[in-house]
């Protein structure tokens, strides 16, 4: 069993509202990640999109490329359709030599709105998950071919949002179908971490560590703010997310039911780095996952 401990680099610069951490080079993101202690990145909006000059960007601080999002729209195309106009995608992480392909379903999503409160987040009706559970699977078998597998990563302000929405999208789908567990979209939804780490272990396939801060979450419920403003907080406010170990999330009982896994658990803590010191709290997420894993007999 091999557990490799990654980030993703959106605690120094944000992907969905970019000039938050829009001045930050990516030099002093992966300078910062290599002292707190990561192995591999997950990729952002500043990272080369071309395997030589990727490579050459991540080689000076000894980092792997853990994978990175890329958004789906099998609501409007169908699974090869799909497969088709991720060939760059495709051919960047095969140069990188990384099995991990995060997908999420972006064609209707409101998680990039500022504006949008979450309580407008698209619903699928329940006729229309055959046919999406149909594509989805298409598209893995697909990327399976490629030594890929497809991990589906549930998101707030999308159509796989809360517990429901997870049971629905994994009842409609089957292996090479896998599931991207993260902890913080969990919590944020209502759901059980936990509960879902035990019902689908055999289906998840990466793992995000963030924490969510309760009293942020409490405001942003009963306000319904929108997942931007949720994350970046108030201002003056630490926002919503946070990184593992500082917030509500039980990470041991989580790990205990991943028992045997095998793969990346990535450091995936939203916040406005103006306001969290991106360092200080890579660092602290490191040590605690550190601890944590070994608590929950992953280490």
């Amino acid at each position: 069993m091999t557990i490799r401990i990654g980030a993703n680099p959106i605690g120094w610069s944000n992907d969905d509202l970019q000039e938050i951490g829009g001045k930050t080079p990516l030099e002093t993101c992966l300078a910062e990640a290599k002292e707190a202690g990561f192995e591999g990145m997950e990729l952002g909006n500043k990272f080369p999109r071309e395997p030589a000059a990727l490579k050459a960007a991540l080689a000076p601080f000894g980092m792997a490329c853990v994978g990175g999002w890329h958004s789906i729209e099998l609501l409007n195309r169908t699974g090869r359709e799909e497969f088709d106009l991720a060939k760059p995608h495709r051919d960047l992480l095969k140069a990188m030599g990384t099995e991990v392909f995060i997908v999420a379903e972006t064609s209707n999503a409101i998680h990039g709105q500022r504006g949008t409160h979450l309580s407008k987040r698209p619903i699928m009706a329940t006729s229309a998950w055959i046919q999406y559970g149909e594509r989805i699977t298409e598209l893995a078998q697909l990327l399976a071919e490629e030594g890929f597998k497809l991990c589906y990563h549930h998101h707030m302000g999308t159509i796989v949002q809360s517990e429901d929405d997870i049971h629905a999208f994994m009842s409609h789908t089957e292996a090479p179908v896998y599931l991207l567990l993260d902890t913080g979209h969990l919590t944020w939804a209502g759901a059980d971490p936990v509960g879902i780490a035990r019902r689908y272990k055999n289906r998840i396939s990466h793992v995000h560590c963030k924490d969510v801060r309760p009293d942020v979450k409490a405001r942003a419920d009963a306000e319904d703010w929108s997942f931007l403003d949720a994350v970046l907080g108030p201002d003056g406010e630490l926002g919503i997310y946070t990184v593992p170990g500082d917030g509500a999330v039980d990470y041991v009982s989580v790990f205990k039911e991943l028992s045997g896994y095998s793969g990346w658990v990535v450091v995936e803590a939203e916040q406005d780095p103006e306001k969290a010191n991106p360092l200080h709290y890579a660092k602290m997420g490191v040590a605690n996952l550190k601890r944590f894993l070994r608590e929950g007999g992953l280490a």
